[in-house]
């Protein structure tokens, strides 16, 4: 979006197809939006899109600029009117007149492009969240009838349903987000939650494994599905995401390190359907790294490679090669699941009696390792942890 100019725009994509969105005021003030069809998929590339945007932009400026359309006089902006209970307008434009839902939808359209599939699903499920539960108190409320105190009645909703304090803290900001995009193209004038506290997280204690507990986790794992999953996790505390997105292109043999820049997540598809997708966009900048290639996880590697020829050899065209070149793969070639990952580390610790430890606190033992890898020497580990 250029704040700069006398208009703005956005991307958005709608029907498959991706769009340009132009926000500007016509000589009364009243805002007007403009939607121009690229003609791309939702899926093109980034090089391709920039450009169509490129052109497009210029060609509205220049229409803009000519009196094709209407320039702005200056404009006051509406005064706020209470239009009596059980809420009161905060702003008198036409999309604050929009229902909350409809604008729920147009703004999820609009950020679906910019987020990571597992942030938007996150975004998606917490707001339709609340506009059901506001739809069932305040039917047809309007995105500027929506005032900060709805809000709180809806987070002490999910306090008093058991929701803990750090998953509500998720759904202040899940909600947050969807209207501070309302301030930002002017819809709103004030942010609705300004005069909101964020709930306070509960403070997780993270559980880990002394150096004990750990090498029997690694015994009872011995020659499980999982056993190299366990390992990389431990030693590298990779999140499971990352661990199940490595690659044989992201481990150097040669230069004796591992590269993390993929993730595998799991999520419905449009028929409803659990489905594996490979995404390049990691959590943050700093989650694309390169590590050294401990000698333990090298020796791993290498035998797993070895093992995977063989079954491919045995299976022949029944081999699945759907994820061809990951890793973290079965017998059969079927990449390992996140939810079979959770479940099954779960499973075998319960049934070998272990002390309760999520796949995720695996992560925290990375520090110890590191300690050892400064201590010791980089050939400290050699299969147990010491």
């Amino acid at each position: 979006m250029k704040a700069s100019l006398p208009y703005k725009y956005i991307t958005s994509v709608k029907n498959g197809k991706q769009y340009v969105v132009f926000d500007f005021k016509d000589s009364e003030g009243k805002r007007k939006r403009k939607w121009v069809n690229t003609e791309l998929t939702e899926k093109c590339s980034k090089k391709a899109l920039k450009e169509a945007i490129d052109t497009i932009d210029a060609e509205f400026d220049e229409q803009f600029r000519n009196g094709a359309i209407e320039k702005p006089k200056k404009f006051k902006p509406a005064p706020v009117f209470a239009l009596g209970e059980p809420y009161a307008v905060m702003a008198d434009t036409p999309e604050s007149r929009m229902k909350l839902s409809a604008y729920i939808d147009e703004w999820l359209a609009a950020i679906r492009p910019n987020l990571a599939r597992t942030t938007y699903n996150s975004y998606k499920s917490v707001n339709k969240r609340f506009v059901a539960y506001l739809e069932i108190h305040y039917p047809g409320i309007t995105l500027g009838e929506l005032k900060h105190n709805h809000v709180q009645e809806f987070l002490n909703h999910k306090l008093d349903e058991g929701c803990k304090g750090s998953c509500t803290k998720q759904y202040y900001l899940a909600i947050h987000s969807a209207l501070s995009y309302a301030v930002k193209m002017e819809y709103i004038p004030t942010h609705t939650m300004d005069k909101l506290v964020m709930p306070r997280a509960d403070k997780y204690e993270a559980t880990f494994y002394n150096k004990d507990e750990l090498n029997t986790l690694f015994e009872v794992f011995k020659g499980d599905r999982l056993e190299l999953v366990v390992h990389i996790a431990a030693y590298y505390g990779l999140r499971r995401s990352e661990v199940l997105g490595l690659r044989w292109d992201a481990v150097d043999f040669k230069n004796k390190t591992i590269t993390i820049q993929r993730k595998v997540i799991s999520d419905y598809d449009e028929n409803g359907q659990r489905k594996l997708y490979v995404e390049t966009r990691l959590k943050t900048n700093s989650t694309r790294r390169t590590l050294p290639l401990i000698p333990h996880i090298e020796k791993m590697l290498l035998e797993k490679k070895e093992l995977e020829a063989h079954f491919k050899k045995i299976c022949g065209s029944f081999y699945d090669r759907e994820f061809e070149g990951f890793i973290c793969r079965d017998s059969f070639g079927k990449l390992i699941s996140p939810e079979y990952v959770t479940m099954r580390f779960h499973y075998v610790i319960t049934k070998h009696g272990l002390r309760h430890l999520r796949f995720h606190d695996l992560r925290i033992h990375v520090r110890v390792f590191c300690l050892q890898m400064i201590f010791r020497g980089r050939n400290a580990c050699k299969g147990t942890w010491r």
